[in-house]
């Protein structure tokens, strides 16, 4: 079959196996470029198969030298329509990692269930013993609770209704956007799916079963960003969550001190991913951040991050800011960044915008999340899906 991207709002629905398998490439050759450091050596990896879960797994592989187990809920190809860029991502890493000698296994189901955590347990007690890193990074959009309820989460205020400017991600057209305030329920469910429940179930369940090493490190990502957005994601709905992501962190340090468990919330930087490109007015402050990150040197893809972050900021003494958070959004919040966004915020329209934000990085990395736009890939061939 040939694959080509179709597009609908924030979301393609195909994905390419050859390009995603050069993506995953792509990112292992950045990783191997810093060299190994000494590290955890067994790494659980729940949300594994694409963004910072993707890059996380494939920097403690290639950076500690670790064997990973991934945790990933990504949909096969049935025949006629191609597998999600994640299911592509995984087998990619692991026949990647496997060739160069290391341990890769993924379960590929739902994360928050009692079956695959009975499942990932079993296996690190056969083929592990114990795992001295868990990584959190699920990233979905709605959660079966243990009663067998089903909660979703929203992208929006709390209070009042929110309006600003935002980019039609269709036309590139700059256009005015109001979010509107969630009810006391949608938050409540927003927190339930995206803040800190599952992963405190994980860590229980981890270690009750005895499979957590004495002095492991877990860790799990958030966002905070500039106040532009706020009112959408600080202070909303998203950010009612991730507070609960936080306080899960330091509940989790204070719970499990007696395995010297040391859990850690990295705030990571703004980057084109499937959450955000979905969040209103993000896409357009995302892109004017890559124009001026670009121009200071200073721009990070999710690979150089997660490089970053393991390879320098987690190893030996964990430099934190004053509420014991890792702040990976450190270049991205540098003042001057921020106030040239600033400056050009209020006037930006549809006729500025390709010359002051990079609308062309925002779609290149848009599409290399599901392994389309690369040079070196023939995307008019036949492809197995």
């Amino acid at each position: 079959m040939v694959v080509e991207p179709k597009v609908k709002g924030f979301i393609c629905t195909t994905a390419h196996p050859k390009g995603c398998e050069e993506s995953v490439r792509r990112q292992i050759a950045s990783t191997k470029k810093f060299g190994m450091v000494e590290g955890p050596k067994r790494v659980l990896v729940i949300g594994s198969s694409t963004g910072y879960g993707l890059a996380s797994r494939i920097a403690v592989t290639y950076g500690y030298g670790a064997g990973t187990i991934g945790v990933a809920f990504e949909r096969e190809s049935n025949g006629k329509r191609t597998a999600t860029a994640g299911w592509y991502n995984t087998k990619a890493f692991e026949k990647f990692a496997k060739e160069d000698g290391y341990y890769a296994k993924s379960f590929n189901g739902d994360g928050f269930s009692e079956e695959i955590k009975k499942q990932v347990i079993e296996c690190i007690r056969e083929d592990f013993g114990q795992v001295d890193m868990i990584i959190y990074s699920m990233a979905a959009p709605r959660r079966t609770l243990p009663d067998g309820t089903s909660v979703s989460s929203v992208l929006k205020t709390v209070g009042e209704p929110f309006t600003n400017k935002t980019i039609d991600l269709r036309t590139n057209e700059i256009k005015e956007v109001t979010v509107p305030a969630a009810n006391e329920e949608e938050v409540r469910a927003t927190v339930q799916v995206m803040g800190g429940e599952d992963w405190k179930d994980w860590i229980t369940a981890l270690n009750e079963a005895g499979v957590i090493k004495q002095g492991a490190v877990t860790l799990a990502y958030s966002y905070i960003g500039p106040v532009v957005t706020h009112a959408i994601y600080k202070e909303g709905s998203i950010g009612h969550a991730k507070k609960h992501l936080y306080d899960t962190s330091v509940e989790l340090s204070e719970q499990f001190a007696n395995i010297g468990l040391r859990a850690y919330i990295a705030v990571n930087k703004a980057l084109v991913t499937q959450s955000s490109a979905a969040i209103p007015v993000v896409p357009l402050y995302i892109s004017l951040l890559y124009r001026v990150m670009k121009d200071a040197g200073l721009h990070e893809g999710c690979i150089e991050q997660m490089n970053r972050l393991f390879l320098d900021k987690l190893v030996g003494d964990v430099e934190t800011d004053d509420q014991g958070r890792i702040r990976m959004d450190d270049y991205e919040m540098k003042e001057e960044v921020q106030q040239k966004i600033a400056d050009v915020w209020d006037g930006i329209d549809s006729g500025s915008v390709q010359e002051l934000a990079d609308i062309k990085e925002f779609w290149d990395e848009f599409y290399h999340m599901f392994g389309f736009g690369y040079d070196n890939v023939d995307y008019t061939e036949d492809v197995e899906i």
